[in-house]
């Protein structure tokens, strides 16, 4: 089994483990983010599985499973939307931080320090695997891509965002995040590491994944929010795939 974790990658989020709640904290980018992502999360998940949004936990009988949970900012909507979630994540100090979070909000959210090959290797499978901002920090990304598909039931849903690798991204996600507005410490993340929509695609494709679906999330620096695009994949964006039915 190929374990695609970055030492030095996890050391970073390690450093900033206590921080994950903090919305002006080292992580306020993916506080002011979470809203866009979640439209785009709950909006697949309900299409895909048939669920009304307006109704009390639309999301029950559903396993989720949230790989590089960090400090649960994705587990804790899905568990009040009624999934049954599993956040993993591969440093250490952030589950501790995840569950005492958890536990302060009712919640009952099964957080474990281990990897999304390991899960995988157990034998567990999920209605949903969510894999925000995880594939550009690991070591082989077909390898972690394989492994999150193989964590999915037959027919299920990953969805998966990162950085597109131009040099708007290097502009905005390197040095107006980590060096102008310094929402990130310097060297969150490595510009080569970034990944093209098509390449992801291609890897999702290779990884026995079947890619349904793709928007990009829009930052404006005029309102200070985020917002879904059709079109603007030039940054951030994100992806809908399928496992395939048999």
């Amino acid at each position: 089994m190929t374990i695609t974790v970055d030492p030095s990658e996890v050391a970073k989020f390690e450093a900033m483990a206590a921080e994950w709640w903090d919305p002006n904290g080292k992580f306020k980018p993916l506080h002011m983010l979470n809203p866009c992502r979640l439209d785009y999360i709950t909006t697949q998940i309900a299409g895909e599985f048939d669920r009304d949004l307006s109704k009390p936990e639309p999301f029950k009988g559903l396993k989720i499973v949230d790989i590089g949970c960090g400090g649960g900012l994705l587990c804790e909507p899905m568990a009040r939307l009624g999934a049954e979630v599993v956040g993993v994540d591969a440093a250490a100090r952030n589950i501790p931080v995840a569950m005492t979070h958890a536990e302060q909000s009712g919640l009952d959210i099964d957080y474990r320090n281990t990897t999304a090959e390991e899960v995988a290797a157990g034998g567990e499978r999920f209605d949903v695997v969510l894999n925000m901002e995880v594939v550009e920090h690991v070591a082989d990304p077909l390898a972690y891509l394989t492994a999150c598909r193989m964590l999915l039931k037959p027919g299920g849903l990953h969805i998966c965002s990162t950085i597109n690798r131009n040099p708007k991204s290097f502009a905005m996600a390197i040095v107006g995040a980590e060096y102008v507005m310094r929402w990130l410490p310097k060297g969150t993340h490595e510009w080569h590491k970034f990944i093209t929509p098509y390449e992801l695609y291609d890897l999702m494709s290779k990884a026995g994944l079947e890619p349904v679906d793709r928007k990009g999330f829009v930052f404006n620096p005029i309102t200070w929010r985020w917002s879904l695009s059709d079109k603007d994949l030039s940054v951030n964006y994100v992806t809908a795939a399928l496992a395939p039915v048999a």
